[in-house]
């Protein structure tokens, strides 16, 4: 099992594939089996690297609260162990908050940046729907009725429904992949770190270099994608693709769809 020390921790990582380096950071709660649909076609033009980020997986689960300069400078530091200098990346929801404050701290080793499903935080972004945010807040169910249901809310109508054997690896996963709640709570840090407007991306994102793609599903109900707008409006050389048939796991929902459109993004 491939680990680097990064940044003061052991990180668990993978590559596949060879070609320019895309770097894919997963969201809250997820390691890098988020990517497991997309990473085989992705490797057939990229070096596609993967990692659990701190707090989840097989990478170190130190004390938190943690935020988004540190899962940065984490992040950073994985390339580095790697010899990579520069690298394309792609953040998902969280894990577009590390990549937000990569391109802006680090903007000699982000080559081009895809924002997916994610906000600049503060208080102009929209937030979560009050469907999606009590579903995922029920704490009335079983726990694998909870996911399930979670599950549900967070894909695009019918998806669920149309694809039983792929909740069932998804629940599969999570019970052999629990979640650590303080390690979760200190990730939920990430998140709420950025609510106050002096601490959010909102105004520092015309500060961005890299070409930008915002990538969202029309069905996200997690993170609506009116903030793809939102995002754009800020990002000097932004475009913006929604993916018509998925919700807030496109990544799992559409692995093909997304992949298309990132390529042709990358240009690879």
């Amino acid at each position: 099992m491939p680990t680097t020390t990064a940044n003061g921790i052991n990180m668990y990582y993978e590559t596949h594939g060879s070609g320019a380096p895309l770097l894919l950071i997963s969201g809250l709660g997820y390691n890098q089996w988020q990517w497991h649909k997309m990473v085989p076609g992705l490797a057939e033009q990229f070096q596609v690297i993967t990692f659990d980020n701190r707090g989840v997986g097989q990478t170190d689960k130190p004390a938190g609260p943690y935020s988004a300069a540190l899962l940065a400078a984490d992040a950073v530091g994985l390339l580095q162990a790697l010899g990579i200098e520069r690298a394309h990346v792609m953040g998902h929801s969280m894990g577009g908050f590390i990549a937000q404050e990569m391109a802006l701290s680090y903007p000699e080793m982000v080559d081009k940046l895809i924002l997916a499903s994610t906000n600049f935080g503060g208080p102009r972004h929209l937030p979560i729907t009050q469907e999606a945010m009590a579903v995922l807040m029920d704490v009335t169910s079983d726990p694998v009725t909870r996911f399930k249901n979670g599950l549900v809310v967070s894909t695009a109508p019918g998806w669920s429904e149309d694809n039983p054997a792929m909740i069932d690896e998804w629940l599969r996963w999570r019970v052999a992949n629990p979640i650590d709640p303080a390690a979760y709570q200190a990730q939920m840090a990430v998140g709420l770190g950025l609510l106050a407007e002096a601490s959010c991306f909102e105004s520092k994102l015309p500060n961005v270099q890299a070409e930008t793609l915002i990538l969202f599903g029309a069905h996200d109900k997690v993170v609506p994608p009116g903030n793809a707008d939102l995002l754009a409006a800020k990002i000097p050389h932004s475009t913006i693709h929604i993916l018509p048939n998925a919700g807030h796991f496109f990544p799992i929902e559409t692995p093909e769809e997304a992949n298309g459109v990132i390529g042709g993004f990358l240009g690879g």
